[in-house]
């Protein structure tokens, strides 16, 4: 399964949600993969820490590759990074996206990126892809790759008049170039279930018909020491309220079955020191 995390607008959370949906499903043990293609890095900064700013491969090596030649199925591993979590990898991003952009716009190489990770899908279970803040060929490479869609919505009038928008972006893309790919839900983030405004809105798109997941997730201060810590939720605090909602979250994707409790995700034991 192959999930693509999209929006254009940034700051709603699509890194935030990308990590601590997979690092949920690699510590139930599914061969996990993140694959991180904003050039600002906040996934990859997020999984590796301060190795984040290592030279090592990932997706800009991936497309530098794709400019000069067919990537082979044996050369697409050679991208991927181990996190420090069971089961969980990434293909790191970097500053390095941006100066590729125009190169692979103009050579039209939109289709790359879905053949380099079929060729991953024996390799992994699941598959999460991380985009940039804006419909570019990253993003639509993103959404041609993917068999699934989450639109992360953070509950203002703004976004919520921009939700149609990316909603009819998905389908025009569904009906010319990818026709595997459906929505599989709009992820309320940010969630303050005291304030008027925030329910109202979000009861606007449910009485819609809109496909919102439920639990939304709320708004805690807890998730910035987890990317401060470069840990995910489950693995910094799997007690706590936010992280039992993306467990809760996790569940209710098409695919996936309802998770055991457990402790928490162990570290491995190279990276214990």
């Amino acid at each position: 399964m192959r999930r693509v995390v999209f929006n254009q607008k940034g700051g709603v959370g699509k890194s935030t949600i990308t990590c601590n949906l997979a690092a949920i499903g690699a510590q139930r043990g599914l061969r996990t993969l993140v694959v991180d293609l904003d050039p600002q890095a906040n996934s990859t900064r997020y999984l590796l820490g301060d190795a984040a700013d290592e030279d090592q491969p990932g997706t800009a090596g991936f497309f530098e590759q794709s400019l000069k030649f067919t990537v082979k199925d044996e050369g697409v591993e050679g991208f991927v990074v181990p996190t420090p979590f069971q089961n969980l990898s990434v293909m790191p991003a970097s500053a390095a996206l941006a100066d590729l952009h125009a190169k692979l716009e103009s050579r039209y190489k939109i289709y790359k990126l879905r053949k380099g990770l079929e060729m991953l899908d024996g390799s992994f279970d699941r598959i999460w892809i991380d985009t940039p803040p804006s419909l570019n060929f990253y993003t639509r490479s993103a959404l041609i790759a993917a068999q699934g869609c989450l639109i992360p919505f953070d509950c203002d009038d703004f976004s919520r008049k921009a939700l149609y928008g990316l909603l009819e972006e998905v389908q025009d893309l569904r009906g010319d170039h990818n026709p595997e790919l459906e929505v599989h839900g709009i992820v309320v983030n940010q969630f303050q279930a005291r304030a008027r405004l925030p329910g109202e809105l979000v009861q606007a798109l449910v009485a819609e018909g809109l496909p919102v997941l439920q639990p939304y997730l709320s708004a805690s201060v807890k998730v910035r020491e987890s990317h401060q810590a470069a840990r995910p939720m489950i693995d910094l605090d799997p007690s706590h309220k936010l992280t039992q909602e993306f467990i809760a979250l996790f569940a209710a994707l098409p695919g996936e079955a309802k998770p055991r409790p457990k402790s928490g995700q162990r570290r491995k034991a190279s990276s214990a020191g």
